[in-house]
């Protein structure tokens, strides 16, 4: 028989379990960044407002961001598979990644890692030498790379799409096909995604030149740059 006083107990313990479960972390691990490309990434200054937006959605304590990169470099840095389209091989292959992964494999030593989301922003010296035949082939090989290396299957992609520098293809032959590979890959599958640069080289530079349409981002390109990069990462990790 229940009686008034063990009625009293259980309002009690109602909204004190209610409060144990509201106080439980949304999520559980940390979550893995992984930035890396050439120029455009090396000059992109995570701090400034990439990182601050992840950690107001998933806390410090739960974020790990690892940047690297290499200015005028070909994705056959990265790709360890790579082939020119007429079939010859690179004497430095996959170094990059090497490089990349050292930083990756060190930071996460140890850790539950939640998610991992690559961030990818290159394409430019692709565009340059021509090699646009082989590099939609070249950016998939390389996103299976890191998941196989990284024993994962649920890695999200995020591509910095090619910005509006050689719309003609007058200074580099493969600067548009560049860009259409990366919005293909970009949306061909629910963990990936690309992020618009079209507005973003436009302004003054970190020498307080005047730019427009430049190869590389204003100063304050870079720092919209890495807030889209944080959003859709946001958005992606949510989603899925």
């Amino acid at each position: 028989m229940i009686n008034k006083k063990n009625i009293k107990l259980l309002l009690i313990s109602v909204p004190l379990v209610l409060f144990v479960f509201s106080c439980k972390p949304m999520h559980q691990g940390k979550h893995l960044f992984i930035l890396s490309g050439q120029s455009n990434m090396v000059r992109l200054d995570t701090d400034a407002s990439f990182r601050p937006l992840i950690e107001a959605e998933f806390g410090t304590d739960h974020t790990i961001v690892v940047k690297d990169a290499m200015g005028s470099q070909s994705i056959s840095r990265w790709y360890k598979y790579w082939k020119a389209p007429n079939g010859s091989i690179p004497e430095s292959r996959g170094d990059q990644y090497d490089r990349l992964m050292l930083k990756v494999n060190d930071a996460i030593k140890n850790q539950n890692i939640a998610s991992i989301t690559f961030i990818w922003m290159q394409g430019e010296r692709d565009a340059r030498m021509a090699f646009g035949a082989v590099y939609e082939k070249s950016l998939l090989g390389l996103y299976n790379q890191i998941g196989d290396d990284l024993k994962r299957t649920d890695v999200n992609f995020i591509i910095g799409r090619l910005s509006d520098f050689d719309m003609k293809n007058e200074k580099w032959p493969h600067w548009t096909m560049i860009r259409d590979i990366q919005m293909k890959v970009g949306a061909s599958h629910p963990r990936f995604g690309w992020v618009n640069t079209d507005d973003l080289n436009d302004g003054f530079n970190a020498l307080g030149k005047s730019i427009q349409n430049d190869l590389h981002m204003s100063v304050e390109g870079y720092k919209t740059l890495g807030k889209r990069f944080a959003e859709k990462a946001i958005q992606i990790i949510n989603d899925n």
